[in-house]
């Protein structure tokens, strides 16, 4: 899916909360549904397999969410991604194509169905505007610390926050999501890639040899929501910069099942101003596109 689609879903998100009122933390999902008269109801904890998912019936509109995750942050986040589906262009109609009824799964698990990942991104910007986030983070600790502030003001989950601590930071900083000795996604704040990395946290890919490894072998620290830190070498995890050392943070998602794991570092240098207005990068882009097509 192209990082563009992925931006303006994101930025429709941040725009939606704006419209509906929200210009601190947290931004309440269940508000900005009933605002837009749509029905949010919990879904029993014994039935399991979904996140949650949308009904669309004649005019009327409903959303439902899983309570078999006791996590509020991925149950505000799951309400996030249904609201997406609703707002962002399109979405509707493609859902109605095939039922009146659809199930998701939230949360960047999904494979490559394009509104799913768009919907997320949604979430994202959503419940954790740009300008939000980078006040949060400029103002707090940076790595593990600074996501887990950033959690609780926003009141999302480790793992969306970790995300979204990525995509705004202007210093380096690199999340990854595993499951024993898989990774299950990566990513990397742009101040973090112009440290070259030669390899990158790729989705399916195996661990490398390190504490995050060691502490997926025992379940209990990921059931725990145990945590963790060592000192790494760049290139254990990067396979580049041999000479460049990054706090590996390490801690256990508990019932979710997976380990979060923030590389970074107060020695690494990045540039404080060096910040990306991404509403005007995605109209520049996008300008000449229409332009050319119409």
């Amino acid at each position: 899916m192209s990082k563009f689609k992925i931006k303006a879903a994101r930025l429709h998100g941040e725009k939606i909360a704006k419209e509906n009122g929200f210009t601190e933390f947290p931004i309440l999902p269940k508000k900005i549904a009933a605002e837009n008269e749509i029905e949010v109801v919990a879904k029993p904890p014994d039935k399991e397999g979904v996140s949650g998912g949308i009904v669309f019936q004649s005019n009327d509109v409903t959303i439902f969410y899983a309570t078999n995750i006791e996590s509020d942050g991925y149950k505000r986040f799951t309400i996030g991604h249904e609201l997406g589906h609703y707002f962002l262009p399109g979405h509707p109609e493609e859902i109605q194509k095939l039922a009146p009824i659809h199930l998701s799964r939230a949360g960047f698990t999904q494979g490559g169905a394009s509104i799913e990942i768009e919907a997320d991104h949604f979430s994202s910007g959503l419940l954790m505007p740009s300008p939000l986030v980078k006040n949060v983070l400029l103002n707090g600790p940076i790595g593990l610390e600074g996501v887990l502030t950033l959690a609780e003001q926003s009141q999302c989950s480790l793992t969306a926050s970790a995300i979204r601590a990525a995509e705004c930071s202007v210093y380096p900083i690199a999340v990854i999501v595993s499951q024993k000795d898989v990774i299950c996604y990566g990513f990397l704040s742009d101040a973090f890639k112009k440290l070259k990395p030669a390899q990158y946290p790729r989705k399916g890919s195996a661990l490398p040899a390190s504490s995050t490894l060691r502490f997926n072998e025992d379940i209990k620290n990921v059931q725990s929501a145990e945590r963790a830190c060592s000192r790494v070498s760049f290139a254990d995890w990067f396979g580049s910069q041999p000479n460049i050392e990054l706090d590996e943070e390490i801690i256990g998602l508990g019932s979710y099942g997976y380990t979060l794991t923030v590389l970074t570092s107060e020695k690494l240098p990045f540039d404080p101003d060096d910040d990306i207005d991404e509403e005007k990068e995605l109209t520049e882009s996008w300008a000449p596109k229409f332009a050319y097509g119409r």
